[in-house]
């Protein structure tokens, strides 16, 4: 492919560019060749002539594609070079704020200065499980991609971090570190992965500083091997340390700092416990003031120093050793204080009582005098003598600051030596990843020993990079079966070769030192004469004699020679080391007692505990160590640094480059200078140099042919889709060397996925033009047809209206004329009417005035008449007016005598009758039959007195008439007597009247006036009221109108705020059911980690002896873990059998978890006891409806006792009225009144039927009554069996009221006006039989007495009477009572109606708005006090009448059993004997099975190991009942129930509950059986509350479930236990679904191209994806669709409650959004437009298999709506503000940072898509900047509803249950 095909106009290069290193451009015209230019156009618009280079010819980098830009992978570009990859860095970390990119192997890591939410746990476990390429590039991808390689190719790891000094190196090592300690945990509970972060903050204490360039930069190296075990759980770690900077400890350069830990112990001098540091602040010390820059903004040395001890704790390291770290410390800084002066030239000296040595001397526990002594002198050494030489103040000095180093020095290797045995553990070592956090290449002005020991190290580090990379690519080609060639690559090993070789440099560097006379001079001579003229890459500077440059492979370095042996040597003065190994401070001694030892060049310890180390050297004797502590330290850091590279080089290296943007420390800024240093220096670019030799672009054949199917015809395509890409491939690109086709990928050359990239754009651009051609001709010629019609149109309407414009005139012109002719004929007739009106109007005044005079006479005269008239009249009727009024005045005097008179009489009458109307009111009824009773009894002694009469009329007739006509005339004289005085009377009341008649008439008059005026007066005010009435109905219809409008609005405020309300505690409710089963969930937690505990326990024990045992699986089937009640002894048991190895468990640990396990049982108790408070509270309620319950019947008994009292009054008034008729009989035995066929004899005979007729009634009544009494006797036994005898029953007082069988009878007689009907009537006492009773007797009444029926009835009758009297009495007493009743309430209403008036008063004080609103809560008020007592009055009747009802049905059942065994106990011996089955018959009838399973104690590990253990839900389960273990368990414990064994009660739950959980713990992996017994347990549990007996659960029950409730025991504590069991079985059935789901998510809902097409595969780089094409064994959406419907159709089969299925569903479609989401949130390569279809088509596959399964109400659907919003945030519109507008509203689910990023990660497929700018995202930040929400990116994947089990009763009948013989339970038997 020639270049002119490239470079062609439009086409994008990059040149050179001063300021931003290099610039785009694009050609404004084609490249031809031999042109000596390009015509360029700039971005902004400016034409420049770029001028080629004459001798190469070379033409400027190509730009790749905009799709291209912004890739994860650099290798995915198409065009590699530099440009390519700066800009593609700056893309992501400026436009996308992408601090990460892959750059082949390497992850490149841009410092961001700022804190980004990308290091949470959530991140963590997004990419753990991940393949490296799958995941957006993230520290956490590397250090998964080491974790996963290190299990699956059991080969260690290493990662290593490099960069300059303030690129982030230490905190990218730190998050490796976190994410090793999250994802793989400890081996024990040692807490050993939180070690190895806390070293993290003693070493950076120790170890870092602050520079020009890092606030907190390392200036030492660092590898931390992270042990794991064979489970590849971190089990340890180790460190080793290369090269501190010891010279920061006594100098600093400017804005530079010393260490962090001297700022923490000067900030924190005011503590007490470092008072005896004597130190102050850290500008008091020279070793800490050298930089003026004490202090880091934003840093808190104090809070620092804090972390700083917390960590040594959590590391071993006490508070004592602590004290002595921070004493040698401090000792340090009072020594860089110590003033030297000068004695003479050649001599220095110390001021006595330096108070800064004092300290120093103090604080390290030596003598002032040795050390002040030594500080200033030396001890010189020949073979006979030893001198004592003064040192000059310089050398002195020196001296001073060579201590203070070398004590540092040792301080670091001590604190490091005890750092590792902090984190070795005793478990054997299986592998390890290394973490190398080391200093990257470094060039200041000023270079010395550290930057060339740094870039020597560096120079090891990118050989061995090299070397790497150009493996991997070997071993790529040869697994595609390639033909390759050596690729040329930079080879650093002559500069290794330079540096450490045989008269290298530090092979020089040595000689000299060990030279007498050696000086840094004669060693720069040195290295000219060797290495100047015979090595390339070493230089000498043209300016200095002192220095040296070398060529490494990131720049040209010039070291100064100055100090270099100094350092080399690192000589430290003999004595004053002796003299600091004398003194008391032991751990000073401590520091300086390995002296003599060997030890490493970086202090490290040996590894112990079974630790594996690849490059370990055995140790050497005392003497090989004696010299190699006199090594120098050049070469001790060659040692290690080849130790270390033997470590890398049998590790699988990772590399991560840290690059630092600016050196300003600004937020996202990017520096492209700065940049491109650093990639040259950290070998990002040599990387990609190495891949652009080759072939750097990959592609499957698949993923090719999806992508550039557009660029094939279709004949092209062939069944084999790799035969069809070599020939598509060899058409489209004639030179074969561009590619080659390997066994599963094309390879091809840089820039051939461009040319491909450019082809396909092309083709799509003309198929884009051809579709713009048609469209636009379809458009233009419906736009011209549309013209062409609305021409027509305006055209007919135009002709029209002007013909209708002509008409118009026309008509105007005809209509003129005619007005024209109307209006001349109207003006002269207008004319004419006026001259004949105003000679009328002459004439008609004329003949008026002639007229009036007239008129004027003759009224007068009429006037004058009836004036006349009117007098005459006036004056007769004057005077007949007075005579008429004295007559009426007369009149009316007589008529008021008479009426007052009336009026007295009436008074007197109606004052007797209203009393006893008043007195008798309501009693009519009884009095009338009273009343007709007397009048019989009247009538019949009228009758009998008239007949005895008779007898005597015959000669007493004349004495009466005699008597009779005596009265009469006497009578007649009393008349005349009064009329003769009532004459007189009347004459004097005449006079009266006349008298009064005038004064009355007087008055008439006056009040007639008076009631003229008061009619007046009331006339107006009624008119003013019928106004003011007419208003304040006007403004009562307003004010109705508006309160009902209040009323609505109050209505709907209320309703929404109870909405409110009721979904802020459905809120809270679910927060506190979720809170308690997290603490649920960590207490089986930790109970499982206590389990595992003992475990290690008990195998710990036997370590000792050899071999490895392997615990019998059967062996924990027979042990049996702790229940609720046993579980703290067990605690007690298991701390007291660990106590013997507690040292190899860590004690902080121990005493953490024992304290966690304390506050989890405390909270249980105060959940048990809140349970507790409302079951008391329950009961109490209970107790008070028991109460309210006796309350009521007491009632009804007493009124049952009143009308007994009422039966036996009536009775004695019946015999009472038979005594006085027998007395009244007998009274005439001589006239023969009681012979047969006398008046007498009939009246008794009909009275006497009529007695035994009632009678009879009576009885049956009596009856009733006692079987009434008696029943209630047996209910309140009952009663009183079942509430164990607390009180006496008050009905068996009652009833021992009744065993007279007088008594029986009175109450008979009483109930015969309550119990009167037809249905007790019965045939009356037949007269025949009573006639024949009285003749054969003697016909005296004595015999009849004897049988004593007249007896009976007489008694019967004067109680009849009594009683009625008692009721009269009785309703007197209750209508005075209502009277008083109805009184008060009266009262009440008054009160009630005053108070309503002020309210209302104060109401219309009020404006009208607030009177309206008073008036509405009042009311509301009133309303709801009322509502909530007649509901609480509707309750309290309900659950009266359920009470009664259920007494009533118990009471029955018992009266029934009372009769059977009363007729039972009434059978005599002989039928004892004769029929002996009678007793047992009603027993035996229910002896049918009621529902429960016996079993044997011995039985019942059998029945738990066959029902549970050993119960397989594929075997035997499949053909169940659902549920039926449950039901088998909860009828065996019915039977433990039945017999009162509370022993066997608990031991049979806590083995099923124990039982339940081993299970889950052996199979919890299996969703079926994890499923089973969750459904069984929920079963369990429901039937446990189905049949406790308690009526809120036995509502559903049929009448033969209620009787098989449990009668002795209540499980209400156990139903909380199995309830937290069920608790725990669904959590663990979510995580085994989500086990089982999660790897198909991913795959399924974002990978797999459920369309087909939609979506084109982009090109990747060297970390490639995983393909979106189907291929066998890859998940798709229906794999998740299938699992789903396997997992629901489990559920349903093992009879699952269905609202706990829709709970499992709504969790799993949580789960699967949730992934989804975080998924698309981490990959930049899924936001897409297409992407953003398919996850919608498959959004909606899920919401169809809901509506298939009936689950849509489940809340299911609304979990996915984060993920929907996304899919539609892909999809929108991303340009104005009305895009932004639409998206806020749109993405309420989705919170401000995933919106962000989703904005961020939008990634165009095509070329014709658009990214997002910057501007837009920063307008969408803006608007939800008000948005309350938390800022975590990532949903919570492990996050789980909280279940909750809604009571199911069963309708399965207990004693219908068959135990199939598959269950092998034998042993159990029906009852």
């Amino acid at each position: 492919m020639a270049a002119s095909e490239l470079y062609t106009k439009c086409a994008r290069v990059w040149i050179p560019d001063v300021e931003e290193v290099w610039k785009s451009a694009e050609l404004i015209k084609d490249y031809k060749n031999g042109d000596a230019s390009l015509q360029l156009m700039l971005e902004d618009g400016t034409n420049i002539d770029h001028k080629l280079d004459p001798k190469t010819k070379n033409l400027p980098y190509l730009r790749n594609p905009d799709i291209l830009v912004g890739e994860n992978d650099l290798t995915a570009l198409s065009y590699l070079h530099e440009p390519a990859v700066l800009h593609n860095l700056k893309v992501r970390f400026i436009d996308s704020k992408l601090i990460y990119t892959y750059c082949g192997i390497v992850l490149v890591a841009i410092n961001p200065y700022e804190t980004l939410p990308i290091y949470g746990t959530d991140i963590i476990n997004a990419y753990s499980g991940q393949n490296m390429g799958d995941m957006d590039p993230h520290i956490f991808a590397v250090a998964e991609e080491a974790y996963k390689q290190m299990a699956r190719d059991e080969r260690n790891q290493s990662i290593i971090v490099s960069g300059e000094s303030g690129a982030g190196k230490t905190v990218s090592a730190k998050y490796a570190m976190r994410y090793f300690a999250t994802v793989s945990g400890s081996a024990s509970e040692a807490n050993v992965e939180e070690k190895v972060l806390a070293s993290n903050p003693i070493m950076e204490a120790i170890g870092n500083a602050k520079t020009t360039r890092n606030d907190n930069s390392s200036r030492f190296g660092k590898y931390i091997e992270i042990g794991f075990d064979t489970r590849f759980r971190i089990i340890g770690a180790n460190m080793r340390t290369y090269l501190l900077e010891k010279s920061r400890v006594v100098f600093q350069a400017d804005e530079e700092r010393n260490y962090h830990i001297f700022y923490q112990l000067c900030a924190s001098s005011h503590l007490p416990e470092f008072k005896n540091l004597k130190l102050s602040s850290a500008n008091d010390f020279l070793y800490t003031r050298q930089g003026r820059s004490p202090v880091i903004d934003g840093v808190d040395d104090t809070k620092e120093l804090c972390s700083t001890r917390n960590a040594f704790s959590l590391l071993g390291i006490n508070e004592s050793y602590q004290k002595g770290l921070f004493q040698v410390l401090a000792a340090i800084l009072h020594l860089g204080n110590v003033e030297i002066k000068d004695r003479d030239s050649d001599s220095s000296i110390i001021p006595p009582n330096n108070r800064h040595l004092t300290a120093f001397c103090e604080l390290v526990g030596v003598t002032y005098q040795d050390m002040s002594q030594w500080l200033c002198h030396r001890k010189l050494k020949t073979a006979t003598e030893t001198y004592i030489k003064p040192l000059p103040r310089l050398q002195a000095t020196n001296a001073r600051d060579a201590l203070s180093k070398h004590i540092y020095a040792k301080l670091f290797n001590w604190i490091v030596e005890h750092v590792n045995k902090a984190l070795i553990t005793n478990v054997k070592q299986h592998s390890f990843i290394g973490v190398l956090d080391i200093y990257g290449f470094e060039t200041f002005e000023i270079n010395s020993f550290e930057q060339f020991c740094i870039n020597y190290a560096n120079e090891k580090l990118q050989q061995q990079f090299n070397m790497h990379v150009f493996k991997l690519e070997q071993e790529e080609y040869m697994k595609e079966q390639i033909p390759w060639t050596l690729i040329d690559f930079y080879d650093n090993q002559p500069c290794i070769n330079l540096i450490e070789a045989k008269m290298g440099i530090l092979d020089l560097l040595d000689e000299e030192c060990r030279m007498p006379r050696g000086s840094d001079d004669s060693w720069a001579q040195k290295l000219y004469n060797t290495h100047l003229k015979t090595c390339s890459l070493f230089e000498k500077p043209r300016m200095s004699n002192r220095a040296f440059i070398i060529q490494h492979f990131a720049d040209k370095v010039e070291y100064q020679c100055d100090g270099f042996l100094e350092k080399n040597k690192d000589t430290v003065n003999e004595e004053q080391i002796n003299v600091l190994k004398a003194s008391k401070f032991d751990l000073l001694v401590e520091l300086f007692q390995d002296e003599e030892k060997a030890t490493s060049p970086t202090g490290q310890v040996p590894g112990t505990g079974g630790r594996t180390r690849l490059s370990v050297k055995p140790e050497k004797s005392r003497e090989t160590s004696s010299r190699e502590h006199k090594k120098t330290v050049g070469c001790q850091f060659r040692n290690s640094l080849q130790m270390l590279m033997d470590t890398l080089n049998a590790t699988t290296p990772h590399y991560v480059r840290c690059i630092k943007p600016n050196d300003f420390k600004l937020a996202f800024s990017f520096d492209p200078k700065r940049a491109v240093q650093q990639l040259r220096a950290c070998g990002v670019l040599e990387t990609i140099r190495i891949s652009a030799a080759g072939f750097p672009s990959r592609w499957t054949y698949q993923e090719f042919f999806s992508r550039y199917r557009v660029l094939m015809k279709q004949k092209d395509v062939l069944p084999d889709k790799k035969l069809t890409c070599r020939n598509v491939l060899e058409k489209l690109v004639q030179d074969q060397d561009k590619y080659q086709f390997g066994k599963t990928k094309i390879f091809f050359r840089a820039g051939q996925v461009a040319y491909l990239e450019k082809l396909r754009a092309d083709k799509l651009r003309a198929a884009c033009i051809r579709i713009q051609k048609t469209i636009r001709c379809w458009l233009a010629r419906k736009k011209y047809l549309r013209k062409r019609n609305a021409a027509i149109t305006i055209q007919r309407f135009t002709r029209g209206y002007q013909a209708r414009c002509l008409a118009k005139f026309l008509r105007r012109t005809q209509a003129a004329t005619i007005i024209q002719k109307y209006q001349r004929m109207c003006v002269e007739k207008k004319r004419y009417r006026q001259k004949q009106a105003a000679a009328l109007a002459m004439q008609t005044i004329l003949r008026a005035y002639m007229a009036r005079q007239k008129y004027q006479a003759l009224l007068r005269e009429h006037k004058a008449v009836i004036i006349q008239k009117h007098v005459r009249g006036w004056l007769a009727r004057c005077w007949y007016k007075r005579c008429l009024v004295s007559l009426v005045y007369l009149q009316c005097c007589f008529r008021r005598m008479k009426a007052r008179r009336e009026l007295k009489k009436l008074k007197i009458e109606a004052r007797s009758v209203e009393h006893f109307k008043k007195l008798n009111k309501g009693m009519e009824n009884k009095i009338m039959q009273l009343q007709r009773k007397i009048d019989e009894q009247n009538k019949d002694n009228r009758l009998i007195s008239d007949r005895l009469a008779g007898l005597e009329t015959s000669y007493t007739a004349e004495s009466e008439r005699m008597r009779g006509e005596l009265g009469r005339l006497r009578g007649v004289e009393e008349d005349a007597k009064n009329k003769g005085n009532q004459v007189n009377s009347l004459l004097e009341e005449l006079e009266k009247l006349r008298k009064e008649l005038s004064a009355t008439q007087q008055e008439k008059k006056t009040i007639e006036d008076w009631a003229q005026t008061y009619r007046d007066e009331m006339e107006k005010m009624v008119s003013e009221l019928k106004d003011q009435n007419g208003s304040l109905k006007k403004e009562k219809d307003d004010l109705n109108r508006s309160i009902q409008e209040q009323s609505q609005q109050m209505t709907e405020k209320m309703a929404r705020l109870i909405a409110e309300e009721t979904q802020q505690l459905e809120t809270d409710l679910n927060e506190e059911r979720s809170r308690y089963q997290n603490l649920l969930t960590e207490h089986l937690r930790l109970e499982e980690k206590y389990d595992d505990l003992k475990e290690e326990m008990a195998l710990s024990s036997n370590v000792s002896k050899p071999g490895h045992r392997r615990t019998d699986s059967t062996h924990s089937s027979n042990e049996s873990e702790y229940t609720y009640n046993s579980e703290y002894a067990e605690l007690e048991e298991g701390s007291r059998a660990a106590e013997d190895v507690t040292r190899g468990i860590d004690t902080p640990l121990t005493l953490k978890l024992q304290k966690r396990l304390t506050e989890l049982e405390q909270e249980k108790q105060s959940l048990r006891n809140e349970l507790e408070n409302k079951e008391e509270q329950f009961q109490r309620a209970r107790a008070r409806d028991d109460a309210e319950f006796k309350k009521a019947r007491g009632a009804e008994l007493e009124y049952e006792s009143l009308k007994r009292q009422e039966l036996e009054s009536e009775n004695k008034k019946l015999r009472h009225d038979l005594a006085e008729m027998r007395q009244s009989l007998l009274g005439h035995p001589a006239t023969g009144a009681g012979a047969p066929g006398s008046p007498a004899y009939k009246v008794l005979l009909d009275q006497l039927n009529a007695s035994c007729e009632e009678l009879e009634v009576r009885k049956e009544e009596v009856l009733i009554l006692r079987s009434q009494l008696v029943s209630q006797k047996e209910a309140m036994q009952h009663k009183d069996e079942k509430e164990t005898m607390t009180e006496p029953s008050v009905y068996v007082e009652d009833v021992s009221k009744l065993k007279d069988a007088d008594e029986i009878k009175q109450a008979y007689i009483g109930l015969k006006d309550t119990n009167r009907s037809p249905r007790f009537m019965c045939k009356p006492l037949e007269v025949s039989d009573l006639l024949s009773r009285l003749r054969s007797a003697a016909p005296d009444f004595h015999k009849l007495n004897e049988d004593g029926e007249l007896w009976l009835v007489n008694q019967g009758l004067k109680e009849t009477i009594r009683l009625l009297e008692h009721q009269l009495q009785t309703q007197r007493r209750s209508y005075d009572n209502e009277v008083e009743a109805l009184r008060g309430e009266l009262q009440n209403v008054k009160e009630e109606n005053n108070r309503q008036q002020q309210l209302l008063a104060q109401n219309l004080q009020l404006p009208p708005e607030a009177r309206i609103e008073a008036s509405l809560q009042h009311e509301i008020t009133r309303l709801t006090n009322e509502n909530l007592d007649l509901m609480e009055q509707l309750e309290k009747q309900d659950r009266t009448i359920r009470k009664l009802k259920k007494q009533l049905k118990v009471y029955s059942k018992r009266i029934g059993e009372m009769g059977a065994g009363q007729a039972e106990g009434q059978t005599s011996p002989g039928q004892m004997v004769d029929e002996p089955i009678h007793p047992v018959n009603i027993p035996r009838r229910e002896k049918d099975f009621q529902g429960m399973l016996e079993y044997k104690k011995e039985d019942e590990l059998k029945l738990v190991k066959n029902l549970i253990l050993e119960l397989k839900p594929r075997g035997v389960a499949v053909n169940l009942i659902p549920g039926l273990p449950a039901y088998i368990l909860f009828m065996c414990l019915r039977h433990a129930d039945y017999l009162n064994d509370d022993q066997k009660v608990r031991t049979l739950l806590t083995s099923t509950i124990n039982s339940i959980k081993k299970i889950l713990k052996k199979r919890g992996d299996d969703f079926e059986t994890v499923s089973f017994w969750l459904s069984n347990t929920c079963r369990f549990l429901h039937c446990l509350k189905q049949y406790s007996g308690d009526p809120a659960f036995m509502k559903h029950n049929s009448q033969r479930q209620n009787e098989h409730s449990l009668s002795n025991f209540d499980l209400a504590e156990y139903r909380q236990v199995i309830s937290d069991l069920a608790i725990q079985i669904y959590q663990q059935l979510i995580k085994c679904m989500e086990n089982i789901l999660q790897p198909m998510i991913v795959s399924g809902m974002l990978e797999h191209e459920t369309i087909q097409g939609v979506s084109g595969v982009k090109p990747t780089g060297l970390r490639k994806r995983t393909s979106s094409i189907a291929d066998e064994g890859t998940d798709t959406l229906d794999s998740i669709l299938r699992q789903l419907s396997a997992f629901h159709s489990t559920m349903c089969q093992h009879g699952t409650d269905p609202e706990l299925i829709k709970q499992v569903v709504k969790q799993q479609f949580y789960i699967i959004g949730a992934v989804t989401l975080n998924n698309l949130l981490l990959r930049k390569d899924m936001c897409s437009w297409s992407k953003g279809m398919q996850i919608r088509y498959n959004v909606s596959q899920l919401e169809e298999w809901l509506r298939d399964k009936g689950l849509m109400t489940c809340g299911a659907k609304e979990t996915l709506e984060p993920l929907i919003q996304a899919a539609q945030l892909l999809q929108v519109k991303k340009k104005t503000d009305e895009d932004a507008e639409a998206i806020c509203s749109m993405c309420l689910a989705l919170t401000t940072a995933q919106i962000v990023k989703v904005l961020n990660l939008y990634t165009p497929v095509n070329e014709f898509e658009e990214r997002v700018s910057v501007a837009f995202i920063r307008t969408i930040q803006t608007r939800l900047r008000d948005r309350c929400e938390t800022p975590q990116l990532l949903m919570d994947t492990k996050m789980i509803y909280p279940v909750t089990f809604p009571f199911n009763p069963s309708s399965l009948a207990l004693e219908t249950i068959q135990i199939p013989t598959s269950l092998n339970l034998g042993f159990l038997t029906r009852v």
